[in-house]
Order: C-alpha cells, then sequence, then structure tokens
C-alpha cells in the first residue's frame, strides 16, 4: 500500500516558523511527485508547492515565493516544508500528496495519494 504521513504542524504567531514533513512509502522514490496542499475552513484544497523526486524541480506558488522553501531526502523518502513569515491565510490543513502521471503539479485530480494532513494554525 502506499503511505504517506504528515508531520510538524502547530500553532504558532503571525511571523514565526514550522516544518512539516512527508514521510512516503509503498513504491519506488524514482519517478514521483510530491506536492503541498492546504485547505482552510469552506475552501477547496490549494496547491502551495511541488517537487518532482527524481530531478529535484521544485516549483512554488506565487504567495509563498521567499517565505516557504521546501527540502527532500530521496534516501529516506521524506519532503520537508520550512514555512517562514507565516501569515494567517496560512492556517489550515496541509496535505502531502503523491503522482506519477503529472499534468500540472498543483490540480489535486492528478494526485493519487494522500496523507490525513497536519494542522497549521497561525495566531496574532
Amino acid at each position: 500500500q502506499v503511505h504517506l504521513v504528515e508531520s510538524g504542524g502547530g500553532s504558532v504567531q503571525t511571523g514565526g516558523s514550522l516544518r512539516l514533513s512527508c514521510a512516503f512509502s509503498g513504491w519506488s522514490a524514482s519517478n514521483i511527485w510530491i506536492s503541498w496542499f492546504r485547505q482552510a475552513p469552506g475552501k477547496e484544497r490549494e496547491g502551495i508547492v511541488c517537487v518532482n523526486i527524481r530531478d529535484g524541480g521544485t516549483t512554488y506558488r506565487d504567495f509563498v515565493k521567499g517565505r516557504f522553501t521546501l527540502f527532500h531526502d530521496n534516501a529516506k523518502n521524506t519532503v520537508f516544508l520550512q514555512m517562514n513569515s507565516l501569515k494567517h491565510e496560512d492556517s489550515g490543513v496541509c496535505y502531502c500528496a503523491k503522482g506519477a502521471q503529472i499534468y500540472n503539479c498543483f490540480r489535486s485530480c492528478d494526485f493519487d495519494a494522500w496523507g490525513q494532513g497536519t494542522q497549521v494554525t497561525v495566531f496574532s
């Protein structure tokens, strides 16, 4: 079975930082995509950043550029998301997702496995 497990969420003050982890298993990491999504209450899931595990190519949404940084450790099958300068609008459940045949790494329907999510809360 394919498994993805997120961790690292929590509550931080505006301007603070969190580091999220996504550990994945159940398939080869040689040619897959991992994306981070977030979902605030009442809103659709929104892509944040994605990485091609094979070549390391990373793409960020504009609203996180300069604040969030993605790292991956292929040997450990783990992707990290360092989130700095957090804003209230960053609050929500953050999910990592896996896909192998991707047209757009920010389209949730292109991903076939999801973690359970980790809560991020940013307060003033």
